[in-house]
């Protein structure tokens, strides 16, 4: 048996107690374009449809990705089509779990007039902006109500981690942020920080 020594030239025991990593990855490229003009009413309508859009054709999972998923204990991907088939093409064979309690924050545009006329990515911003500070939840899920989600799913993804093997969670970019602030709320800290770009992973651990 090889054994480990610390800097002392004791033999070093390993942390029985020690939590496994949780890796919050954004899916890849959905496929659906963003380069259209659009009034709040039409970015209601494009909003709905990306959620049941799938990945852009051509698109390969990083290979960083599939060694994270090669070696996590757990893979739990949104409920999204977008996140499946990131999970998909990161998993490979291998089984992943599939839980609504990771889909993306909802984004109700507020009710600008319509000869306002933008770009989904525009739309998007003002959208948050407006759901976040003004409660502009039009009847859907409110930023109370998603931040508890996020609550319990760090906790979910926490309690997989305790035996000490990684969770990769394939969702996406602004829920995994809420998830992420959870875990840091809780004690966790962001180790690893490759941004929110598509098939992005940040990493944190309980140190």
């Amino acid at each position: 048996m090889v054994q480990l020594l610390a800097a002392d030239g004791a033999v070093a025991l390993p942390d029985a107690g020690r939590s496994g990593a949780v890796i919050l990855a954004r899916h890849g490229e959905p496929d659906l374009s963003r380069k259209i003009l659009l009034s709040a009413e039409g970015y209601r309508h494009w909003w709905d449809t990306y959620e049941t859009r799938g990945l852009k054709p051509g698109q390969a999972a990083p290979d960083d990705l599939r060694v994270l998923a090669s070696k996590a204990g757990a893979i739990i991907a949104s409920t999204r089509p977008r996140a499946m088939e990131t999970a998909l093409a990161v998993c490979g064979d291998r089984a992943f779990a599939r839980d609504p309690m990771f889909v993306e924050a909802p984004l109700p545009p507020p009710p600008f007039p319509a000869w306002m006329r933008l770009s989904p990515r525009v739309w998007g911003f003002i959208s948050r902006f407006w759901w976040w500070f003004f409660d502009n939840h039009a009847g859907g899920e409110s930023r109370a109500q998603a931040e508890a989600r996020a609550a319990e799913a760090a906790r979910l993804v926490a309690d997989l981690a305790r035996d000490g093997e990684d969770v990769l969670v394939l969702a996406h970019g602004f829920f995994n942020t809420m998830v992420g602030e959870a875990l840091k709320r809780d004690g966790w800290r962001c180790t690893e920080d490759q941004g929110f770009r598509y098939w992005r992973a940040r990493r944190f651990e309980r140190i």
